[in-house]
Order: C-alpha cells, then structure tokens, then sequence
C-alpha cells in the first residue's frame, strides 16, 4: 500500500502518492528539514526524499507502520538516545510510528547535528587536499 513502488525525480512527486494523513507528516518533516537547514539541497536519492548539505544530511520515506527518519550513522542514535528511547532504532534508522506525531523538535536537534557533523567532516576533508 504505502511502499514507493516508482521511479521518483522530485520529493513533491514522492509525497503525491501517498493517503493525505501520511501526506501530512512527510510534509511538516520536510519544512521542519528545510527551515532548520536551509541552504540544504532537496535531492531524490535511493529513491527517496533527501537533503544534501556537505554531504547527505539525512534521508526521509513513508512505510506502512512508519515514517522512516535516516539520519545515516548509528552516531545520531547514541548522541540523542535518551530522546529516542520511545522509538524504535537501528543502525542509522529512526522509525517515527503513522500513530504518533514526528516528534519535529528532536528532528532540528537532529538535523543541527547532522549538519554540525557534515561540516566538520568538510572541513577536515578540505585541509587534507
């Protein structure tokens, strides 16, 4: 039912196939996404919604029991474990049930991290060249 089956070229052509409920939460994830990092790049990639900002930022896709969140390293789960105790984590995957609210303030302080990390990692990269 809510697995992306298609090819998608744009995050607004993703989130158009899905019930307006779902719809809803991918909606207000990605504004969260975008207002906390703005200068992030919106790209499709492993054909699902993802930001990009010196390097992938994290990834976002609708399932049929969750919203997953993918962050990208299991350092985010142990950086803000105590705030995720409630969901359900793996390795570089935060799963947000469809029958509870994103909890978007945990998604800035995540998306702030990410950034802060990505930066660093730039950072390093650029001195070594």
């Amino acid at each position: 039912m809510m697995e992306a089956k298609q090819k998608f070229n744009t995050v607004d052509e993703y989130l158009a196939i899905f019930p307006q409920n779902i719809k809803d939460k991918l909606d207000k994830l990605r504004l969260t996404i975008k207002k906390t990092a703005p200068e992030a790049e919106e790209i499709i990639s492993y054909n699902m919604p993802a930001f990009t900002f010196h390097g992938i930022l994290v990834y976002f896709a609708a399932h049929k029991k969750h919203i997953g969140f993918y962050p990208g390293n299991d350092m985010v789960n142990k950086v803000f474990k105590d705030e995720l105790s409630s969901f359900e984590t793996s390795k570089g995957t935060i799963k947000f049930p469809n029958d509870r609210e994103i909890p978007l303030n945990l998604v800035v302080k995540i998306v702030q991290y990410k950034m802060n990390e990505n930066m660093k990692k730039s950072l390093v990269k650029n001195n070594h060249k």
